[in-house]
């Protein structure tokens, strides 16, 4: 099936055809095309036919090649338009997960109010250092990404600080799960565990934690991240989508009150921490 990503991609191909044939020097072939930039010729069918997704300075050196120098700021728009919603973890993660902790943390300064969702992770922004250090490192082995993973830890940290914004409020709902999953060693489990129970009651944080005994009206999938009602940011293995049409956003906090429904809160959820943490075979 073709994705709204794909066809967005072959539309700016079909244009860049458009502007290659339209040159003022009259036919402009591919092969030509490729002379004149340097590059090699396949890459030209590449971009014409939506196989490959174009980069500023691809649209801005073909713009100039064909003669339509002015036709830039229109490629750059398509091509901010498909590529600010798919953002391929390839091409955030090539100078490492600091930047993109960084794009991430811009987002939760701008908003009130933060919905959230974890299935079997706790949220970045919960994290301890030794967690999250866990975490980049694993991440940065499966993308095969720069390891930078300590001024990662640093930014993910400073975010944190956003916590204890009196104007802000965060609604996070986590499964059980995340309590359990040993992606880190027990010891730094129990750890970030005793943190999580320090943050019930805490009053810019609402933790709600869905037990396995729970009822549920809908399967849990992936975690999702809600800020005020104007953009969805979901984590997918090869991508980061950040969806900002309304009735997509309306559908993601609809799905998180129906989860909210079968979570625990309180003295409840800091009993599921307990529990967990008595588990993890005594004191670290």
């Amino acid at each position: 099936m073709t994705t709204d990503y794909q066809q967005a991609r072959e539309a700016l191909g079909m244009r860049l055809r458009e502007l290659r044939m339209s040159a003022p020097d009259g036919r402009l072939t591919g092969t030509r095309l490729a002379q004149l930039l340097g590059w090699p010729q396949p890459k030209i069918s590449k971009l014409e036919n939506g196989k490959q997704t174009a980069t500023p300075d691809d649209l801005r050196a073909w713009a100039e090649a064909t003669g339509q120098p002015e036709a830039c700021s229109e490629l750059l728009a398509r091509l901010r338009g498909f590529e600010s919603h798919i953002r391929s973890w390839r091409r955030q993660l090539a100078a490492g997960h600091q930047p993109v902790q960084q794009t991430i943390a811009a987002e939760y300064e701008r908003s009130a109010v933060v919905h959230g969702f974890e299935s079997v992770t706790v949220p970045g922004i919960l994290q301890t250092a030794d967690y999250a250090r866990h975490v980049f490192t694993r991440y940065a082995e499966l993308q095969r990404s720069p390891r930078d993973t300590e001024a990662a830890v640093r930014a993910r940290l400073k975010r944190q600080e956003l916590l204890y914004n009196a104007h802000k409020r965060f609604e996070i709902l986590i499964g059980e799960t995340a309590l359990r999953s040993l992606i880190c060693p027990p010891p730094v489990l129990a750890a970030q565990l005793d943190r999580l129970a320090g943050l019930i009651g805490l009053d810019t944080v609402r933790l709600g934690i869905i037990p396995f005994a729970a009822s549920l009206k809908i399967p849990p999938t992936g975690g999702y991240w809600i800020h005020d009602e104007r953009l969805v940011m979901v984590e997918v293995w090869h991508a980061e989508l950040w969806i900002d049409d309304a009735d997509s956003i309306a559908l993601y906090l609809r799905t998180w009150r129906t989860l909210r429904e079968s979570a625990v809160f309180g003295t409840d959820a800091q009993n599921l921490i307990n529990c967990a943490r008595r588990e993890l075979n005594g004191p670290y």
